[in-house]
């Protein structure tokens, strides 16, 4: 028997990248894992979104907050150099990073741009294994790292265009990384949320209709909340899902099983 005590992930380190405001399923998971115990680092996209993510890094007690955006040179290696310099390990690395032109997110599959495309699958996917890169020599006594997914990786989503074929690749990466991180005690997981408010979903044409459809199809009837997710994450960072790995993780009131 593995020994257990609580706080389950007490004295962990864990990096959560994404949030954007109080409605974001990455701020729900940093909450979940300070909540187990793990002490948090946070980034923010740039100052205007720094304005709302810095009162959650204070009621955090975040002692790392950086700004991140991955299409910046050197601003992902900053955040691993000063992870480096005051924990010198890391446990825990969420990735909650997605983005597609609006005219080619819109727009349909066909009309999308090679531009766009490219972006796309750089910002959303891409960077997902460069974070694994850099998180990995930090990970010294193992590790799980997170990317959020969406069913529409998997199936056809309407609206959902240029970001199924991403989150479908992003989905794969998850797996190679899984296989390729595994001898050093990494995990590495995908997480599916069922359809949650949050900014970037407001992206998405006629998303209201896609939460509406979610409540009447879903076996329980009801949407999940970023609490949920948070939660769903976080035991997966504990030792109770020690031997789970590769997986895509539906948290999603049941959605995915409903045709």
């Amino acid at each position: 028997m593995i020994a257990i005590s609580t706080p389950l992930l007490q004295g962990q380190k864990a990096l959560v990248t994404g949030i954007a405001n109080e409605y974001s399923i990455a701020y729900g998971c940093a909450r979940a894992f300070r909540k187990l115990g793990a002490e948090i680092a946070l980034t923010y996209l740039n100052e205007k979104t720094r304005t709302y993510v810095e009162p959650i890094a204070g009621e955090l007690e975040a002692p790392i907050f950086m700004p991140l955006d991955v299409q910046k040179p050197g601003q992902l290696e900053s955040v691993f150099e000063e992870i480096g310099k005051k924990w010198g390990e890391l446990h825990v690395a969420l990735h909650s990073i997605a983005f597609a032109p609006q005219k080619d997110l819109q727009g349909g599959l066909l009309n999308c741009s090679p531009e766009g495309f490219g972006l796309a699958m750089d910002v959303s996917c891409h960077s997902f294994v460069r974070m694994a890169r850099l998180a990995a020599p930090l990970m010294r006594e193992g590790g799980v790292m997170f990317a959020m997914s969406y069913y529409g990786a998997n199936k056809v989503v309407p609206n959902y265009n240029v970001m199924g074929p991403v989150k479908a690749a992003l989905e794969a990466s998850v797996r190679y990384l899984a296989y390729e991180l595994g001898p050093k005690g990494i995990r590495v997981h995908a997480i599916s949320p069922g359809p949650i408010k949050t900014r970037a979903a407001g992206g998405l044409k006629d998303f209201d209709l896609m939460l509406n459809e979610a409540v009447a199809q879903s076996p329980v009837h009801d949407l999940v909340t970023i609490e949920d997710v948070g939660f769903a994450t976080a035991y997966l960072a504990t030792p109770y899902a020690r031997r789970l790995t590769g997986s895509t993780f539906y948290v999603d009131a049941g959605l995915n099983i409903m045709s």
